[in-house]
């Protein structure tokens, strides 16, 4: 029997009611601005509600529509943000599920990603956990038919997680997806200046310069930094923001960043 993952954060980071969420999904998509490049091997994308980091995350997205077609599996990694363990986990789950939909979970690359040592199947760690789930509607909306190896990063060496990068890099029928946020809490100015330091970091494929407090996600995107200079990938920003230009706040923000990777 099949067994489901049930969204944790419909209702509060973005609409329950799949109407409502195709409909936002879908206007953020279309006023991101439309891209000349190709379509990205692999993206960074922001993971806070909608309101505050969605028009962010819909830059990098939008830049999936032409391949909506070729893409048939994506590698999502997202860091933990409430429970603390060692490694990298995977869930027992057959599909993920939102609003919009299930999700099939690629079993064949999933249990591919079990056989590294610092890989483990352990369900706790998608319960609750926002980050991986908020970017999946955006997927639903601009790929056709995909499924997903879902990963939720927690204490890791930024080697392993490449490792696992490697391990399912696969061809363009392969999207890579990490999930994170950029600095926290800062005042609007103190925000940019430091926001800037990190994207800097990421387009010259240096993890070394991204500190702790840069991102949420440092070791999930300092994996893909690893990989991307491996694999001869460049990088690209496209958009980077904080929750005081989208909906919030100026005197204490989180920043944003959209980068993408050809």
């Amino acid at each position: 029997m099949s067994s489901v993952l049930l969204p944790s954060v419909a209702g509060m980071f973005y609409p329950e009611h799949p109407g409502e969420l195709k409909q936002q999904v879908d206007s953020l998509l279309a006023e991101a601005p439309a891209p000349a490049e190709a379509p990205p091997k692999a993206l960074i994308a922001p993971h806070a509600g909608y309101v505050y980091s969605g028009p962010v995350a819909a830059s990098a997205y939008r830049r999936l529509l032409p391949a909506a077609d070729k893409i048939e599996r994506v590698v999502i990694l997202a860091p933990s943000h409430h429970l603390p363990f060692r490694g990298l986990a995977t869930t027992s789950a057959d599909y993920l599920r939102t609003p919009l939909g299930d999700i099939p979970v690629d079993r064949t690359a999933v249990n591919q990603a079990l056989g590294l040592p610092q890989v483990e199947e352990f369900d706790r760690a998608f319960e609750g956990e926002h980050a991986l789930e908020v970017q999946l509607p955006f997927l639903q909306r601009t790929l056709n038919s995909f499924s997903i190896a879902p990963f939720i990063v927690g204490q890791a060496d930024p080697r392993e997680v490449s490792e696992v990068l490697d391990l399912l890099w696969g061809g363009d029928e392969t999207l890579i997806v990490i999930s994170s946020d950029l600095s926290h809490f800062l005042d609007y100015h103190s925000a940019r200046v430091k926001d800037q330091h990190t994207t800097q970091a990421i387009e010259a494929l240096q993890p070394g310069a991204i500190d702790f407090d840069d991102a949420c996600g440092r070791i999930p995107v300092s994996g893909l930094l690893i990989a991307a200079k491996e694999h001869g990938l460049h990088a690209m920003t496209v958009d980077l923001r904080n929750s005081g230009d989208t909906a919030g706040d100026r005197s204490r923000v989180v920043g944003y960043g959209a980068y993408v990777f050809n």
